[in-house]
């Protein structure tokens, strides 16, 4: 690795060039400087240090290196110079952190590490390094006989340097499952990720983490809950009001939260909206009245006249308009005085079902519209203005009975990039009791609806709430499960929330918790705030000890079986034993920051030839290992499956791959591979082992097929019965090119997937005891990942960056299927040194990623199933199949227009880098296309106008599309 020295002023240039165990620095006509970089006491001596990444730093009065070596340790490298000649190299043993890809220091102080695997992390400089540590210089560089005398050192905890801050990140994705295993609305995304002690199994849901600040059990079950301000410039609330069916409970807001009977609201008998009017006064509607009061104390009161109750109430600051039983609307102001004032009354034709006033908009004395939601499953927008008081303005129809109106302010710098090709910058949104969100634009001059959307939240009709998120307001929405709609980087994003279903709520601020929600569910209060806006997933990181392989859901007992390896590394005693001594030897106790500090990235390293492995079996749900088998003698697992054999004996049997010995240089040798086979007990919480077979290959891919096991051990894919003291080996096909890396099994058809050759379509016909391959692919594949589509169609990824679907021509499948020997006579003849018939690739796109594992899942419930794959780098992608030819139109050309209008920033040709190995083929690219929000208006318009449409409609295409998918 080179390091370029910055020089300038006096000070010198040239390069360090990072060599294995030595730092060099180097300059035309100055003689080579060198200094051993300090190794780690307990690594051994045949092993090198290497450095991985580096940082230089430069001030006007100073300059020094932080070079990071492949075990984490950063060292600080200083150069002793008189002007621009080096006399010595320093090098002192700075800090450990993750091995990163690389670092960059920041002029504020700070360190961003981005992390070669695993979450990605900020810290701050503490000290830079002066204070006395071990320390290696080039003056005191020692050559010996057996060539250098190397400097030791102890890694410790953090002390220059602290963490205040991390990035997730998934990678690598080594394997991936999407299953409902808790019963949820939508699917959960299990994924293994990261490498040796940094491993996890993260399980990802769709939505926004939420941060639980208080839960509070009431006297019974509420129906609502507001929070209310004593006055409009107040920082933050003052009461929290909770409605019961015939009481209401007042609670004021403090360093806790207690009950209070001086407040001035009726609490005998439940309320329908309590809010802030005018500046300073409060106000409580209940079914037979207002009651308004004003900040000295004094209380006024409106009855309703006769025996009809108030149903329905909207308000803002300034305006109050009330239902009554029967349909009749009366609309009240607050005056110059602050009196609450009646203006206006209008006859509706039914029973108001829902409404909701406008806020006031910057510098107006009112707002001009107010929306009635009627059973008639109509929507109208009457107008508030003295001229054409209660005038309708327009009227929506909807699909069913609006539940809850609400709208939202977008302000108006975000307007044109959300996505409307007019200045509105008012959004009606409406709960319709199908439990579809219907959300329109309403135009701030005549009050017109347009650019209508609609999307379906949960099986209750959803409730609508305003509340604050990031200083802006933002719309909360309680159906089946909550959502959030609130602008993120100019778009609006409606995103589920991670937490149960919730009956009402109101924003929540104190100064403990300034942007928080206060909601009722059963007979609890909670207050909650919402993490990480902009996310789609959020995620439950569970730790495992070694690299994860691959893992199987048990979905009757759900619970996941995970199979872990490492290769030179220490068994999970030995390295107690080390941290032990470690911490010993640095004099500290075995808690705080050095034990997280070991734990994660301090562990020695191994001689490359000792494997380490383990079996895990772990119920997610309580995030628990219930049982944890450590393999011996350096045995290592790499493949696994569950497996129902025709003898019901034993019920689900869980098959493991295992290999020992195994060495990749200078060549690829093993000792013996191993098929081992264990018997779920205790409620599947536990593993047997029944026996294990021995094998001349590593089993890479094992899979159940009719009441047996097919393996694939090296080149052989072999058929396996159980036996009652080792597997018996059924047939076999040894004419496979390479390695067989995948299995998978549908009907009478074995998918066979080879390390470089691509996909095999295999047939076993039972009564001739035979594998045979009757199909398989034409153009050479590394295959990373695979799955089964349909009865004729694979999905695949190659190490390059690239995602394919082969297909096997339909012609060929019925062929095969209706010829009696199932293409055993043409297999037998061969085609091109192959099988006698070849797949077609339907399918091809460059990710530009190495795809680690895919998926065929529905991620939302009701929508239809699509690709999902994860890579390496730790991103999750989808591929989503098109139901009409029309929208095939619409994509395809929004995609060449923008490939044209909106290149990519580094200057490439987008057609070429999709195209980077193969030519792309049926596929539109939808992060491109996602691309056009971003676009300025002129140019989204000029788009528009190409393909007959508007920016608006452009925008719910791609919406809708989106919302498919998750």
């Amino acid at each position: 690795m080179l390091v370029t020295v910055p020089g300038g002023g006096d000070g010198p240039s040239g390069v360090l060039i990072c060599a294995e165990n030595f730092v060099i620095y180097k300059n035309q006509g100055h003689p080579d400087v060198r200094a051993v970089i300090p190794r780690r006491a307990d690594l051994p001596a045949e092993r090198g240090v290497l450095i991985v990444s580096a940082a230089t730093h430069k001030q006007k009065s100073m300059f020094f290196f932080l070079l990071q070596t492949e075990y984490g340790d950063i060292f600080k490298v200083t150069l002793e110079h008189e002007n621009d000649k080096v006399s010595e190299i320093k090098i002192k043993y700075f800090d450990t952190i993750p091995v990163t890809a690389s670092m960059c220091v920041l002029k504020s102080g700070f360190l961003f590490a981005a992390s070669e695997f695993g979450n990605h992390a900020l810290y701050q400089f503490q000290a830079i390094g002066e204070d006395p540590d071990v320390e290696a210089s080039s003056a005191t560089l020692m050559e010996t006989e057996e060539g250098f005398q190397p400097v030791f050192f102890q890694p410790r905890g953090l002390k220059n340097l602290v963490r205040i801050d991390q990035v997730e990140s998934l990678m690598p994705i080594m394997d991936m499952k999407i299953f409902n295993l808790f019963d949820e609305e939508t699917p959960q995304i299990f994924t293994l990720c990261g490498r040796g002690p940094r491993s996890s199994l993260r399980i990802l849901r769709p939505g926004l983490a939420v941060s639980e600040m208080a839960v509070s059990q009431l006297p019974g079950v509420p129906s609502a809950v507001w929070t209310v301000k004593k006055n409009a410039s107040d920082e933050f609330d003052a009461y929290i009001v909770v409605s019961f069916t015939n009481a209401t409970l007042v609670l004021s807001i403090g360093e806790t939260v207690e009950e209070v009977s001086d407040s001035g609201f009726l609490d005998t008998t439940p309320s329908l909206a309590v809010s802030l009017i005018g500046d300073d006064s409060l106000m409580q509607v209940h079914p037979n009245g207002i009651r308004h009061i004003r900040e000295d104390g004094r209380i006024n009161e409106w009855r309703t006249p006769g025996k009809r109750t108030i149903v329905k109430v909207g308000s803002n600051r300034l305006q109050v308009v009330i239902a009554l039983s029967g349909g009749e609307l009366i609309y009240f102001e607050v005056d110059m005085t602050g009196q609450l004032m009646e203006v206006e009354k209008h006859e509706m034709s039914g029973d108001v079902a829902c409404l909701d006033i406008a806020p006031v908009p910057e510098g107006r004395q009112r707002s001009r519209f107010l929306a009635v939601g009627t059973y008639d499953n109509i929507i109208r927008i009457l107008s508030l203005d003295p001229d054409d008081c209660m005038q309708i303005l327009s009227v929506q129809s909807v699909s069913s009975i609006p539940e809850s109106l609400l709208f939202l302010e977008v302000q108006a710098s975000m307007g044109g990039e959300d996505g409307a090709d007019h200045p509105a910058s008012l959004f009606l949104n409406a709960g319709l009791q199908s439990g579809v969100l219907f959300r329109t634009v309403v135009d701030m001059v005549t009050g017109q609806l347009s650019d209508s959307r609609s999307r379906f939240l949960g099986l209750r009709a959803p409730k609508l709430f305003s509340i604050a998120v990031r200083g802006r307001r933002a719309m909360l929405c309680l159906s089946s499960r909550p959502w959030l709609g609130y602008i993120h980087q100019g778009h609006f994003l409606l995103t589920p929330l991670s937490y149960e279903t919730l009956e009402y709520a109101a924003s929540f601020s104190s100064d403990q918790c300034a942007e928080g929600v206060v909601a009722v569910a059963g007979d609890a209060l909670r207050i909650f705030t919402i993490e990480r806006l902009g996310e789609t997933f959020n995620e439950t990181a569970i730790p495992l000890r070694y690299t994860p392989r691959k893992f199987v859901i048990q979905p009757k007992r759900k619970l996941l079986v995970i199979v872990e390896s490492d290769q030179g590394a220490y068994t999970a005693e030995e390295r107690e034993a080390a941290k032990k001594e470690c911490f010993e030897a640095a004099g500290m106790g075995e808690n705080g920051t050095a034990n997280e500090q070991m734990e994660q990235y301090g562990y020695p390293k191994a001689e490359s030839d000792k494997w380490v492995s383990c079996i895990r079996v772990l119920d997610p749900r309580s995030a628990t290992t219930t049982c944890l088998l450590e393999l011996q003698d350096s045995e290592a697992a790499f493949s696994v499956c569950t497996v129902n054999f025709h003898d019901k004996e034993h019920g689900a049997l869980l098959a493991v791959g295992t290999a020992k010995g195994l060495q990749f240089w200078p060549k690829k040798t093993l000792a013996a591979g191993f098929i081992h086979i264990y018997k779920f007990v205790d409620e599947g919480r536990s593993l047997e082992l029944l026996h294990k077979t021995q094998v001349e290959g590593v089993p890479v891919a094992l899979c159940q097929f009719q009441g047996r096991l097919l393996a694939g051990i090296g080149s052989t894919l072999r058929l396996y019965d159980l036996g009652k003291k080792r597997l018996l080996k059924k047939c076999e096909n040894k004419l496979f090119p390479n390695t067989i890396t995948s299995i998978q099994a549908y009907r009478d058809r074995i998918y066979v997937g080879d390390i470089q050759e691509s996909f095999h379509f295999c047939k076993y016909r039972r009564d001739e005891n035979q594998l045979y391959i009757f199909a398989d692919d034409s153009v050479p594949r590394w295959l990373t990942a695979s799955q089964h589509v349909d009865f004729d169609t694979m999905a695949g990824a190659d190490k390059f960056g690239n995602i394919y679907f082969a297909r096997l021509p339909q012609d060929v499948s019925d062929e095969i299927e209706e010829d009696p020997t199932g293409g055993k006579i043409k297999w037998e003849q061969g085609k091109l040194n192959g099988a006698p018939n070849k797949v077609e690739e339907i399918v091809q796109f460059h990710v530009g990623d190495v795809v680690s594992s895919v998926q065929k899942a529905s991620l939302i419930p009701g929508g239809g199933e699509c690709i999902i794959y994860g890579t390496m780098m730790g991103s999750l992608g989808a591929l989503l199949p098109f139901n009409s030819r029309d929208d095939v139109d619409f994509f395809s050309h929004l995609e060449m227009h923008l490939r044209q209008d909106h290149p990519p920033l580094c200057g490439r040709d987008h057609m070429a880098y999709r195209s980077s190995y193969f030519p792309v083929k049926d596929v539109i690219d939808g992060d491109l296309c996602e691309q056009f929000p971003t676009l300025p208006i002129d140019v989204q318009k000029k788009i528009a106008d190409e393909l007959d449409r508007t920016p608006g409609e452009i925008l719910k295409k791609l919406e809708e599309v989106r919302n498919k998918i998750v």
